[in-house]
């Protein structure tokens, strides 16, 4: 049964004497979190941990339960029990409007970006700077390009480019760097490599490392270990709605992971690190 709607705002409460160390020392932090669709289960009793200027690996076999977890994250379906913690404090995310005024954003793999406008306008979209009552478009254009050099985001020919002339990679790099420039602190990835090509993956990966540096948070889904291994810093492995292990990546190897995201076990995995599933 849904929980009684919250006033559409991300309310704040103190996290007590109940939140432990772990939830106090990370950006983001789930706590039996489920979300059921009628009679399915999507999400069962997840616990996450999403340290602050790190990169978290979100990895799992198609229907596990990742999409339904960012997406809970991101506001778009509320979490039917458990609880979000936010820097070490309660929050209710009720829409994406409140996980953005928290500093959560989420580039999922359509991009959401406009064809037919260049750069600048994508950035810019809905938040446009203006002066005197007019568009400010020497401004948005020099802090475009300041921020696309900030982040070594150095293909780019032109920000008067459309966005639709632009390569698979450079348009992910556009759609992260708008994220940034709206001030998030956790920047969700959705498969931001598939259908990449080795450049292209290599530009992507490469933004995501610059991002952490940054001190920027990253929760990066992706069905490529290779690229999973190459920029984590930390992993979480979800089996049938359940987070079955998360810990330091230097606990893992490809063959564990693929142990855990094919059966939710592995004893190469140290047993602190794996969870039981929950039934029900």
């Amino acid at each position: 049964m849904e929980p009684t709607p919250e006033p559409p705002v991300a309310s704040s409460e103190t996290g007590g004497s109940g939140v432990g160390s772990s939830i106090a020392n990370s950006l983001l932090s789930l706590r039996n979190v489920t979300k059921s669709f009628g009679a399915v289960q999507a999400l069962r009793h997840v616990d996450l941990d999403v340290p602050p200027g790190k990169v978290t690996a979100l990895i799992g076999d198609n229907g596990a339960g990742k999409s339904v977890l960012i997406q809970t994250i991101a506001g778009i379906f509320p979490p039917s029990t458990g609880e979000m913690y936010w820097r070490g404090e309660r929050v209710h995310v009720h829409n994406p409007r409140n996980a953005a005024d928290l500093g959560i954003a989420t580039v999922y793999q359509d991009l959401a970006l406009c064809n037919n406008l260049d750069i600048v306008q994508n950035m810019y979209l809905g938040r446009e700077e203006k002066r005197h009552g007019v568009l400010d478009e020497i401004k948005m254009e020099l802090e475009t390009k300041r921020l696309l050099a900030d982040l070594s985001v150095t293909t780019v020919q032109s920000v008067r480019q459309l966005v639709g002339s632009l390569s698979g990679g450079q348009r992910q790099s556009i759609a992260v760097a708008r994220a940034v420039m709206r001030e998030s602190q956790l920047v969700i990835m959705d498969e931001p490599t598939a259908a990449l090509g080795v450049s292209q993956t290599a530009q992507v990966l490469a933004l995501v490392r610059k991002l952490s540096e940054r001190g920027i948070a990253v929760l990066l889904i992706s069905h490529n270990l290779n690229d999973v291994f190459s920029v984590a810093d930390y992993i979480a492995v979800m089996h049938l709605g359940v987070l079955v292990s998360s810990g330091p990546i230097a606990n893992y190897d490809t063959t564990s992971a693929v142990e855990l995201i094919t059966t939710g076990a592995s004893a190469k995995v140290p047993s602190s690190l794996v969870r039981a599933g929950h039934e029900g």
